[in-house]
Formats: structure tokens, C-alpha cells, sequence
């Protein structure tokens, strides 16, 4: 009976065995999808060989030969940032374009991509577009039609005409657009992404406006709104998966502090990135910013890196929507570390600098601040909304402009002007010379200012009755500026009838209640009227007694008392 038992649990353990290695193959084979021998298949294979290898080597190779619309430096950063993609299936296959599934080694997010190819030894890609899938929602195989062409054109026109920044531009674009469908131009195009690529490539022939965008999801997009928490959660992986956009942190030769990082991310979620960044280079006698691969990102991000380089309140710039209401954008009052606002800065661009790294270099040169060193820019300054039209595809509407306050215009259509002009490749050796020659004319153990730490937990002095003042003046409809400071002064009074108009509708004060401390260090108050709400943020006084800077949105539920 012993042996029996003996033998049952043998027999049993090689059929366990066997089974686990059954499991194991079938696991396998479903990682590995097979991918069909086309042009199309060659070069998707072509793609995941070099981007999963890390290799700069093959990745610049697969550029110059396959793919010479991709960036390398971008390339390398998003690997890094996913980790490289593991293939998860074949949507559909064409001999000239593919639709296939990917999964990021470092996260669990996938994305179906859609790569179009033109024939040759090798292919060569024709576009390529990769879109993030929703968790747990498969791409869906969308045609494009005659009667989808119309839905997304109508759909572009409405949200332009009511978006738009510039009126008149977006009345040209709507006729250029119509003028195209009517023609017949898109009668041939059933691809959702190429679809997209033609009506952006249109929308820019008329307006020149980098951030105006069409894209497809081969999936119904959800309803345009506040992200939900599980969202929120996902961006943050993502976010702390990629460190943020921070590249590299060292301190050169010299003791010059080197920063390169790819985006200005939302500070709520990469603040901390950001100070540990600064903490490291803090001692240092020069810094240089490398953004020349850097496509923008969060303006309040670009505040918050630039108040390391201030010790005292500064404009940095403003956005202007259609209806002339500005929100101001300033350095911070309070930070967690060190300020350095007597190290001579350099930021290194390319033309592939784009949107809030701009601005983060026309602040700088206009406040002459630092020195720009490279090419000029890609020339791209209107924040965007996301609007979904005809269920699968979002257009990218340009809702403001940015005004310099110094200049009073932008780099919009034109880019930065490098202060220094030398090819990418060369600015960080041409900034390096610059910043030892500086270092060589500067004092000795030059140390660096220390910012006091945002440690208090009640309301700055003066600002509640500051803000109640103004409160109080808007309601009986005789505004004082007196609290303000001069550049809030004068936008104060540009949007006086908005701001009027504003306050009436919302009717008596009831209250105004001090909530709590920003991570920017201003005062955060939510003031309640009769028929809704605002919340407030207003800066610490300044020596003079006036509010430097202040903001405000709507309360959510509209701040209305149930």
C-alpha cells in the first residue's frame, strides 16, 4: 500500500509537472503573437527590435533608415520611461499597415498602435500613431466613412468656433475644412489615424498653431471631465514610472549643476522630483537646464522650477483667453530648499523645444535671466483643451494665448532666439565654456541663499482682510485697486467688467473662510455668495502692504450650500 501511495504521488507530481510545463508553453505562446512577414510586419518587428533593446546604437540606425520622423533622444526617453513593450497581438493586418497591441514592460498599461508603411528595402513608415488603452477596454477596428467624415468635421467646426482663441482664424479653418470635405479630399482616407494626421495637417496649413491637434482612439472616448481617482492613480504611476521627465542630475566639472528633464509635469504629483533635483545641484556655482528635448507641459511647473532662480516675487507671464480674462503666473513666495538667484543660469534648446519649455526660456531671457544656448525653438504658445467629437476622435483647441509682461507678446509662430546660436548637438559644451568663464569672473564661495521653509499652517497676515476688501468693493460695485500690487492692479483693472459681472451674478458675500496653505506658499480661501462660491489664492503681502499675485476658480458644486 506504501508503494502504491509512493507511486500515486510520483505519478502525480510528473502529471503536475507535465501540466505546468504545458501552462508555461501556452503562456509563452500567447506572449509572442506571430507577426505576419510584410512590409508592414517587417518593420513593426523592425521598431520593437531596436526600441526593446535600450541600444542608442540601434535606435539611430532604425532612424536612419526606417523611421527618420522619430527623435532619437525622445526614443531613448521613452523607453526609459516604459521600459520597452512586450507584443500582445495582431489587431489586423494589411501588407502596408498593421494595427497591433503592446503592453509597457515597466506598467500595466497597453496601447494599440497603427503603422503604415511604404514599400521598399527596407520600408520605410509612412505614420505611426500609439495610442494608451483604458484599462480593461479593447481597440475596436472603427472605418471611416462618409458619414463619420462629416460627424468629425462638423464636430472640429463647433468646437473651434466656440473655442478658439482667435475668432477670425477659426472661421478661416472652419471654411478650409468644409472647403477639403466638400472637395472630396478625404474620400479615400478610412484609417482613423491618418484621418487625424490630415485634418491636424490642415488645421496648421491655415493657422500655423503647433498645439492644434486632431487625434483618434480606436476606442469611445470617455466624456470630457475631471479625471477620477483611478485615473489620477494611473497618471501617477506613469509619472513616477518615467521620474517625472527628469533625465539626468549631475554636477559637470567646474561645480556646474546639470538638469536635463523631458516635461514640465503637474507640480501636485512631481514637486517632490523637482526638489530633490534642485537639493542635488543646490551648492552649485552655475546651472544648466537641457531642454532640447523637452515638449512642455504644466505652466504652474514652470513656475515652480523658476522661483528656484528668484529671491523676491517676480511676473513671470500671462494667459489670455478669447474674452481677454488673464491668469498671472508668478514665482512662488515660499519653497522647500534653496534658492539660487545669483548663479548664472544657461538653457540649452533645439527645434524640438516646444510649449511650456518655451516659456520657461522666454521668461528667463526676457527677465534676463539666463542665457539660451542652442537653436531656436519650435515656436508653439496656446494652452489647449481636449474636446471629443464623433466618439473616437479629440481635437486640441488653443483656448489662450501667453503675454509676456515685459514683452507683451510671445514666441507663438516665431520661437525662442537663441542668445548663443549653435546646432543642438554643440550647446552643452558651448554652455559649459560660457558658465567657467562666469564662474571665473564671480567672487569666490559664493554660497547660495536658503529659502525658508514652508512650515506654517495659518494665514499670512493681512491677507483675508485684504481679499475681503476687494470682495466687499466688487459688490457695491465700486472697485479699490489700493490692495493690489501694480502688475494685479493693472489686470485688475483691464478685466474690471468681467470681474464685476462675475461677483454680481453671484450675489452677496455670506462668508469667507481660510482653508489652508498651497504647496506655492499662498493663502487659500473659499468665499461663499449667495448664489455660489470661489476659492482664492492669495500670495503673502509684499513689503509694501499689496497683494503680489492672487487667483481664482469656482468651487466644485459651483460652491453652492445644499
Amino acid at each position: 500500500m506504501d508503494k502504491l501511495s509512493q507511486s500515486a504521488q510520483k505519478n502525480t507530481k510528473l502529471l503536475l509537472k507535465g501540466l505546468l510545463l504545458l501552462l508555461m508553453g501556452m503562456e509563452c505562446a500567447m506572449a509572442q503573437p506571430h507577426i505576419p512577414s510584410t512590409p508592414a510586419g517587417k518593420t513593426l518587428q523592425a521598431w520593437l527590435s531596436a526600441f526593446n533593446s535600450g541600444s542608442r546604437d540601434r535606435m539611430e540606425k532604425y532612424i536612419a533608415t526606417v523611421d527618420r520622423r522619430q527623435n532619437l533622444n525622445g526614443m531613448i526617453s521613452f523607453r526609459g520611461s516604459t521600459g520597452g513593450f512586450n507584443l500582445s497581438s495582431i489587431v489586423r493586418s494589411d501588407p502596408l499597415n498593421i494595427w497591433f497591441v503592446v503592453k509597457e514592460k515597466n506598467t500595466a498599461t497597453h496601447a494599440v498602435g497603427d503603422l503604415l508603411v511604404k514599400d521598399g528595402t527596407p520600408p520605410t513608415v509612412e505614420s505611426f500613431g500609439l495610442r494608451a488603452l483604458p484599462p480593461g477596454v479593447p481597440p475596436m477596428i472603427v472605418t471611416v466613412d462618409s458619414a463619420l467624415r462629416h460627424r468629425v468635421v462638423d464636430g472640429i467646426a463647433a468646437n473651434l468656433t466656440q473655442f478658439y482663441v482667435h475668432p477670425a482664424v477659426a472661421s478661416q479653418m472652419v471654411v478650409a475644412l468644409r472647403g477639403h470635405l466638400k472637395a472630396g479630399a478625404y474620400r479615400d482616407v478610412s484609417d482613423g489615424f491618418q484621418f487625424a494626421d490630415r485634418l491636424t495637417a490642415d488645421l496648421r496649413a491655415v493657422s500655423h498653431d503647433l498645439h492644434l491637434q486632431v487625434t483618434f482612439s480606436p476606442f469611445r472616448a470617455p466624456p470630457q471631465g475631471p479625471p477620477t481617482a483611478q485615473q489620477l492613480a494611473r497618471m501617477r504611476q506613469q509619472l513616477q514610472s518615467g521620474n517625472c521627465a527628469f533625465e539626468k542630475v549631475e554636477i559637470l566639472p567646474g561645480d556646474i549643476g546639470y538638469v536635463k528633464f523631458n516635461g514640465f509635469m503637474p507640480p501636485e504629483m512631481c514637486a517632490g522630483t523637482v526638489e530633490a533635483a534642485m537639493a542635488f545641484v543646490a551648492n552649485a556655482r552655475a546651472l544648466i537646464f537641457d531642454l532640447r528635448d523637452n515638449g512642455g507641459g504644466d505652466p504652474a511647473m514652470v513656475a515652480v522650477i523658476a522661483s528656484y532662480l528668484f529671491d523676491h516675487p517676480t511676473h513671470l507671464n500671462d494667459l489670455y483667453d478669447r474674452k481677454g480674462t488673464a491668469t498671472q503666473f508668478w514665482t512662488l513666495p515660499s519653497l522647500t530648499g534653496q534658492r539660487l538667484p545669483i548663479q548664472p543660469v544657461f538653457v540649452l534648446t533645439s527645434h524640438r523645444t516646444v510649449s511650456g519649455a518655451e516659456e520657461f526660456c522666454y521668461d528667463l531671457q526676457n527677465l534676463k535671466r539666463a542665457t539660451i544656448v542652442g537653436e531656436t525653438t519650435a515656436g508653439g504658445a496656446h494652452p489647449t483643451s481636449g474636446h471629443v467629437v464623433a466618439d473616437y476622435f479629440v481635437v486640441a483647441v488653443p483656448f489662450a494665448e501667453a503675454i509676456n509682461p515685459i514683452s507683451h507678446t510671445s514666441w507663438e509662430g516665431t520661437g525662442v532666439v537663441p542668445d548663443v546660436k549653435v546646432a543642438a548637438p554643440d550647446a552643452l559644451a558651448a554652455a559649459e565654456q560660457l558658465a567657467t568663464r562666469d564662474i571665473q569672473k564671480a567672487p569666490a564661495n559664493q554660497p547660495p541663499m536658503r529659502v525658508q521653509q514652508l512650515t506654517r499652517s495659518t494665514q499670512s497676515p493681512g491677507t483675508e482682510a485684504a481679499l475681503r476688501r476687494q470682495l466687499e468693493g466688487w459688490e457695491k460695485r465700486q472697485p479699490d485697486y489700493k490692495d493690489l500690487g501694480p502688475g494685479l492692479e493693472e489686470v485688475a483693472f483691464q478685466q474690471r467688467a468681467r470681474l464685476q459681472a462675475t461677483i454680481t451674478r453671484l450675489g452677496a458675500l455670506r462668508s469667507l473662510t481660510f482653508v489652508g496653505v498651497a504647496r506655492d506658499g499662498s493663502d487659500i480661501y473659499d468665499a461663499r455668495f449667495t448664489h455660489g462660491g470661489l476659492q482664492w489664492r492669495v500670495s503673502p503681502l509684499s513689503s509694501d502692504g499689496r497683494v503680489p499675485g492672487e487667483i481664482f476658480k469656482p468651487l466644485k458644486g459651483n460652491g453652492v450650500r445644499q
